[in-house]
């Protein structure tokens, strides 16, 4: 492991997310200038260097964080996604009520920037972030029943105690034809989701879990696990439909999408 990486799992594991998230925009990009040159490319901010700042908590991965907007892998392959699948590029263009719980900086950008116009119709929010409009328990989420068009929640349902509180909430507030992007860390060489909570070491959490903060690991039950939520659920594997040159110059890594729809 780079002594860059060893340095960025230190920082995760040791100063709390919320200070983090305050000085993150600034600090990151210094360091990626040690990695200037051309054959990586961002396509959520456009920024070219020669590869991408290593990031994890636990097993750090390499390649994985863009200097310029704090992208990670499934962040850039989500938002090609977004931007280049016609009829969902159409929907987000035509500014629907959009929620954006624990919203990625890199993210949160682009999203404002589309919602120039209307930036009462994209709401962020998160349990403590200093960066978001609201703040809740997504377990119980203090907004009215059918309210929003568009949910997304990516890599936060492995935090919660209930996942399933946490679904039907996210079902209960979006309106019929909504549409929701739920990613989640997702072991496929597991057919059903491990999860114990009498495991509350952070070390041990860490250890059987990947993360000190994560409750349980997905396995491939991830997708009936939104379904019995009542969504309809699809699983895309998008980065498969890249090719090799083009999945090592975005750094797309290996995660599916999920997407999300109440009918």
């Amino acid at each position: 492991m780079s002594i860059v990486g060893k340095t960025i799992r230190w920082v995760l594991n040791t100063i709390p997310r919320t200070a983090l998230q305050r000085v993150a925009d600034w600090a990151v990009p210094i360091v990626g200038l040690l990695y200037l040159g051309k054959g990586r490319e961002c396509p959520i901010c456009g920024a070219q260097r020669r590869k991408f700042l290593p990031y994890g908590y636990g097993n750090v991965r390499e390649d994985a964080l863009c200097p310029r907007c704090l992208s990670l892998e499934r962040h850039r392959l989500l938002w090609h996604y977004l931007m280049n699948n016609k009829s969902v590029r159409e929907k987000i263009e035509s500014l629907p009520t959009t929620l954006h719980i624990a919203p990625e900086v890199c993210l949160m950008k682009e999203f404002k920037r589309i919602y120039s116009s209307a930036p009462n119709s994209y709401i962020t929010a998160d349990l403590c972030s200093p960066l978001a409009d609201m703040h809740f328990d997504v377990q119980s989420i203090p907004m009215k029943d059918s309210s929003v068009d568009i949910i997304i929640c990516n890599h936060i349902l492995e935090h919660v105690e209930s996942d399933s509180k946490a679904l039907c909430e996210m079902y209960r507030i979006m309106r019929p034809g909504g549409v929701g992007v739920m990613l989640a860390p997702v072991d496929y060489t597991r057919e059903t989701t491990f999860e114990d909570d009498t495991i509350t070491d952070p070390k041990e959490r860490a250890e059987i879990f990947g993360q000190y903060d994560h409750r349980r690991v997905y396995g491939k039950d991830y997708l009936n696990r939104l379904s019995a939520a009542g969504f309809e659920a699809v699983e895309i594997d998008y980065a498969a439909e890249f090719s090799d040159y083009d999945r090592t110059r975005y750094s797309f890594g290996c995660d599916h999408l999920y997407i999300v729809r109440k009918i």
